[in-house]
């Protein structure tokens, strides 16, 4: 088993969907991927950055599912990175309505001195230079570096994403970001022109339709589970790519056909953590569930047919 450096936001979030509103809950792309990764009981550490005004006990929530939390600078005089979001009522599309960087404005990541030998890391979604920092701290060349963006670093910090990419081995993004960063509407030619550019495996989220893995010329696709109700999407991507990580961090096998498993595993823990507000589902999540539905996935996708 190999020890998992998350790095990315610890925050609020406060969500509207059709179905009802929250106010301040836990959120942040760091949190979603260590709730993900918790379900391989790998030795995981979170760095990140929160204000005096963040609960203990989501701390103590965390550290409950055996995730390091001393690389979670508290600045007790500031204010936790907060987002507000409405989602639109086919729930693909939301509305930011505030944003407030806060204390995040300030992150400085700093990696735990028992973590700089991590095997593998998850970069979540910060400012390239952030990430990048975070690969200087390690003292050994991690045996996987799994990187996530968006489009807002595309069109603010381009030259930082692209070098950052040259130091990854898999990024995961969604269509719309894998088309925007290539200028390719094809996913399979857009996904060999980001191999150009660094990453060995692409990963392109498609939300309710699934996801595609690539590697050279081979390429692998995971469905999504067709779900009766969708509470809230807020995190899935993040969730899928802790699951992810954290299947790869107990198998420690970054092979192409592990990581078909690694999809799979990333694909199915999304799928509960969108039946619940924030974190909510993801922190009740009992490990006989997610067995269960992933003979759900098995079924979706497995059949016989003789080819002549």
């Amino acid at each position: 088993m190999s020890k998992l450096v998350i790095v990315g936001t610890v925050a609020f979030d406060a969500i509207e969907t059709p179905f009802g509103k929250t106010d301040k809950i836990l959120g942040g792309a760091a949190t979603f991927i260590g709730l993900a990764a918790s379900q391989f009981k790998v030795d995981s550490a979170i760095v990140s950055i929160v204000g005096g005004d963040f609960p203990k006990k989501y701390l103590e929530l965390l550290e409950s599912k055996n995730i390091n939390t001393s690389g979670i600078e508290v600045v007790e005089n500031g204010k936790t990175f907060f987002w507000s979001g409405r989602y639109h009522n086919d729930m693909n599309s939301r509305d930011t309505l505030i944003t407030e960087l806060n204390v995040l404005a300030e992150f400085n990541p700093v990696v735990p001195s028992n973590f700089k030998d991590a095997e593998i890391v998850m970069l979540g979604n910060l400012h390239p230079l952030t990430q990048m920092s975070v690969l200087d701290q390690m003292t050994s060349t991690p045996k996987l570096v799994i990187l996530d963006t968006m489009n807002f670093w595309m069109d603010c910090a381009l030259d930082d994403l692209h070098k950052v990419m040259k130091r990854i081995d898999v990024i995961t993004i969604n269509d719309e970001e894998a088309r925007q960063l290539t200028g390719e509407y094809s996913l399979v030619v857009a996904a060999r022109k980001i191999h150009s550019m660094g990453p060995k495996f692409v990963v392109i989220k498609k939300g309710e339709h699934g996801a595609l893995l690539f590697h050279n010329d081979n390429v692998f696709y995971a469905p999504a589970l067709p779900l009766e109700e969708v509470f809230d999407p807020t995190g899935a991507g993040d969730t899928f790519a802790g699951g992810f990580a954290g299947y790869i961090a107990r198998t420690g096998d970054t092979s192409f056909e592990n990581m078909k498993n690694a999809v799979i595993y990333g694909s199915t823990l999304a799928s509960f953590c969108v039946e619940k507000f924030g974190t909510l589902r993801m922190e009740q999540l009992e490990s006989q569930e997610v067995h269960q539905r992933l003979q759900q996935f098995k079924d979706l996708t497995q059949f016989e047919i003789e080819l002549s």
